[in-house]
């Protein structure tokens, strides 16, 4: 297996971005000290398209294609995403080496002073709540019927929250997780990603990411979802809702995971790269056993919404 001293490293330019990438950078130096890291940096069409909304442009790969390219023409290693950005299906050859411990998921609300120790709740009749998610919009519409809602971009370096819980709104696929792209074929990446991948994040993910996949639905199509690692078992509460928010559907699926969720023997790897659920591979912490029933959960979830 070829050895490096040096990991080129993809980003977008946007802070945010640069404070996930050197989150991984700083967890991967801990366990090799011996490697040098190279932030590459660039801007992807997502970040240069600021007077639009995300779901009028079209596009399912805007945060993430000119960092694939990168990736495809081997002048990067590695590239880090917000997962909830990354598309179900990804560019033959790449996919997800590992998903870093999941932060919160859930969504903020972030007030204007004069609204200072209030809840959406307690606004007026006829308030304007910006937002670029189709799915925030379509799920606050549903609750909060007396609003009104503009379309608002651009990057946001400050979060202040009051934490939207799961009945108000439920998060993206994938909101709050951080992952790794890298190439099917190469062996020292994917070994090193799996130093930190997390297994209660990778499951939930994979059962997410598989419930999108399904319906082929992006950031033009008002999809949530909610899910638990809990005694033993993964649970996907899955939403789909009209763009007003005026109709809407919620479907649940809970499934038994292995008693052990690690992999007992070294997973085998084909001559096309490691066996992938939507787009994630397992590793020494998560089996193979494990990722197909987080997989058939989000399949369960998505089949309800198909046979309706």
């Amino acid at each position: 297996m070829e050895t490096k001293s040096v990991v080129k490293v993809g980003s977008r330019k946007s802070q945010l971005a640069l404070i996930q990438t050197n989150t991984i950078i700083n967890q991967l130096k801990k366990l090799n000290p011996n490697l040098s890291f190279e932030v590459i940096s660039m801007q992807t069409t997502g970040d240069k398209v600021l007077d639009a909304a995300l779901s009028k442009i079209g596009e399912k790969n805007l945060f993430t294609r000119e960092l694939e390219l990168a990736l495809e023409k081997k002048e990067v290693d590695f590239v880090v995403h917000s997962l909830k950005d990354l598309p179900t299906a990804l560019p033959e050859g790449l996919l997800i080496g590992c998903i870093y411990k999941r932060d919160s998921p859930y969504d903020a609300v972030v007030m204007h002073p004069s609204n200072a120790g209030k809840k959406l709740e307690d606004l007026p009749e006829g308030s304007v709540i910006g937002t670029s998610s189709l799915r925030r919009a379509a799920q606050l519409a549903r609750k909060f019927p007396h609003f009104k809602f503009e379309n608002i971009r651009g990057n946001l370096n400050t979060r202040i929250s009051q934490v939207l819980d799961k009945d108000t709104c439920m998060y993206a696929v994938s909101q709050g997780a951080m992952a790794v792209e890298c190439r099917n074929s190469d062996p020292f990446t994917l070994s090193l990603l799996s130093q930190i991948h997390h297994p209660e994040t990778v499951i939930q993910c994979v059962a997410e990411r598989a419930f999108l996949k399904k319906l082929e639905g992006g950031c033009s199509v008002p999809v949530s979802a909610f899910s638990e690692v809990k005694d033993g078992k993964l649970s996907l509460t899955g939403g789909v809702f009209s763009i007003d928010g005026k109709q809407g559907r919620i479907e649940y699926a809970c499934d038994s995971l292995p008693e052990s969720i690690e992999e007992k023997e070294k997973p085998t790897v084909s001559p096309n790269g490691p066996r992938e659920f939507a787009g994630i591979v397992g590793s020494e912490k998560v089996s193979i056993a494990t990722l197909e029933v987080a997989q058939r959960v989000g399949l369960q979830v998505a089949g309800t919404f198909i046979e309706y």
